[in-house]
C-alpha cells in the first residue's frame, strides 16, 4: 500500500501576523498545489493576541500553541510535530514560489543535498543603499559559509534531529548556529549544501522601521554573540518590551 505520510513538512512560527500571514500561506498553498510531493503545513501560533491562529485555519493548516515567545523553540515546536522527511521553515512575512518549492525539493530528494537556502530579496525596490549592500554581501557570503537565511530555510529531517535543531539559549541567529551544524552533519556524509537560484521575497517591514538601528543590531550581536541570549537586546525580533 502506498504511503500517505507527507514528504515534507513547512513549518511557520507566527507572532501576531495577522496582516501579513494570509498573503504568506496562500503563496504557500499554491507552491504546494504545484508539486506531486505530499506536503503538510505547520503553524506555530506564538502567544499572538490577533487573529492568527484563526487565520492559519482557514487555510487548512495544522495550528500549534507555544506561549514562550521565542522563535527557535516555536520552530523547534512546529519540527517536533512535523511528520515528513524534508523541513522547511518559513517566515510568516515571506512568500514562496512555485519555483522555489519544486527546486528545494528536487534538491533534498536527489539524495545529494543535506539542505539549502535562497537568494534573499525584499518587497520593496525602494531601500537604502546601505540595505542593498548588506543584502548583496548577506547573499554572497552565505553562499561561502552554507548558511540559510532565517526567513527560508530547508533541510533533511534526518539532519535537524542529528544536530539537535535550532538553540533555544539565544533569541536571535538560530538560523547561523544551525546552519553551521548542518554544515558539519553534511560534510561527514558527503552532502552538499546550495543556495537556490530563484530569491525569496520576504517583507521589509523591519528596515523601514529603523534600517540602521536594525544593522547596527546586527552588526553588534555578529561582533558579540553571546549578547543574543539576552531577549531585550534582540528588540527588531520581538519588539522594544522584549
Amino acid at each position: 500500500m502506498k504511503s500517505t505520510s507527507p514528504d515534507y513538512s513547512i513549518i511557520i512560527p507566527a507572532y501576531n501576523e495577522e496582516s501579513f500571514l494570509g498573503r504568506t500561506l496562500e503563496s504557500v498553498r499554491n507552491a504546494m498545489n504545484g508539486t506531486d510531493f505530499r506536503g503538510e503545513l505547520i503553524i506555530v501560533d506564538n502567544a499572538s493576541t490577533d487573529r492568527t491562529a484563526e487565520i492559519a485555519r482557514e487555510w487548512g493548516a495544522t495550528v500549534l500553541d507555544e506561549q514562550y515567545r521565542q522563535i527557535s523553540r516555536a520552530r523547534n515546536v512546529g519540527a517536533k510535530a512535523a511528520t515528513g522527511r524534508f523541513l522547511f521553515f518559513l517566515d510568516a512575512d515571506t512568500l514562496m514560489s512555485p519555483e522555489i518549492l519544486h527546486e528545494a525539493l528536487a534538491m533534498l530528494a536527489s539524495g545529494d543535498y543535506y539542505g539549502g537556502g535562497p537568494i534573499v530579496q525584499f518587497d520593496s525596490e525602494n531601500l537604502p543603499w546601505s540595505v542593498r549592500a548588506f543584502t548583496k554581501i548577506w547573499n554572497n557570503y552565505a553562499r561561502n559559509r552554507c548558511w540559510a537565511a532565517g526567513c527560508f530555510m530547508f533541510m533533511l529531517k534526518e539532519a535537524f534531529d542529528a544536530v539537535g535543531g535550532f538553540r533555544e539559549d539565544i533569541y536571535a541567529g538560530e538560523e547561523v548556529y544551525l546552519s553551521n551544524a548542518l554544515r558539519k552533519w553534511g560534510k561527514a556524509r558527503q552532502k552538499k549544501f546550495d543556495l537556490l537560484n530563484p530569491p525569496i521575497l520576504t517583507s521589509a517591514r523591519k528596515i523601514k522601521k529603523g534600517h540602521l538601528s536594525l544593522l547596527a543590531t546586527m552588526i553588534v550581536l555578529g561582533l558579540c554573540p553571546f549578547l543574543a541570549r539576552f531577549r531585550s537586546l534582540c528588540w527588531p525580533w520581538y519588539g522594544k518590551q522584549g
